[in-house]
């Protein structure tokens, strides 16, 4: 399967928000799902490097980065634990780099863009809240989806009946 979203929201339409703001792919994967586990942090990235170095299975880590440009949330060896650590994917309203490296990891990465700077580790940031970007909320517990043709929600797991 290559397209996810499209059979999603022709089976499920009321169920699911769909982002307003494109994201970039990184990743070798482009297409995955999993249950949501959230970071909100500005320009420190300790919080992102602490929740990947934790079993990921069947999860999807969303860092709000409040669209930051400045500095990547996320780098090569960070990702390389987090594939390690059997995460789904990594979305991020901010930025990445490495970006050479990440595109040959077996991992899903959506960002806004890339930053060679990497942050301060100020231990600053918080996990599992809720965090709002794109026009969605990304609520811990919930599902996020994603592929070439973009990022969605929903509050419980769906998924696609061949047809």
């Amino acid at each position: 399967m290559l397209d996810l979203l499209p059979d999603l929201f022709d089976e499920y339409p009321e169920q699911l928000n769909l982002a307003t703001k494109a994201f970039i792919d990184y990743g070798k994967r482009t297409l995955f799902c999993g249950e949501i586990v959230t970071v909100s942090c500005f320009e420190d990235n300790s919080k992102v490097k602490e929740l990947l170095a934790t079993d990921g299975s069947g999860k999807v880590l969303v860092v709000d980065g409040k669209a930051s440009m400045n500095r990547a949330l996320l780098g090569d060896m960070i990702a390389e634990n987090a594939v390690k650590n059997n995460w789904q994917a990594v979305v991020i309203n901010g930025c990445i780099r490495d970006a050479g490296t990440i595109g040959t990891l077996d991992i899903a990465v959506k960002a806004l863009g890339c930053n060679p700077i990497k942050t301060e580790k100020l231990g600053v940031g918080d996990t599992n809240i809720v965090v709002n970007f794109t026009n969605i909320d990304f609520i811990p517990g919930w599902f996020v989806y994603g592929d070439a043709n973009g990022l969605a929600v929903s509050e419980s797991k769906l998924s696609v009946t061949a047809g």
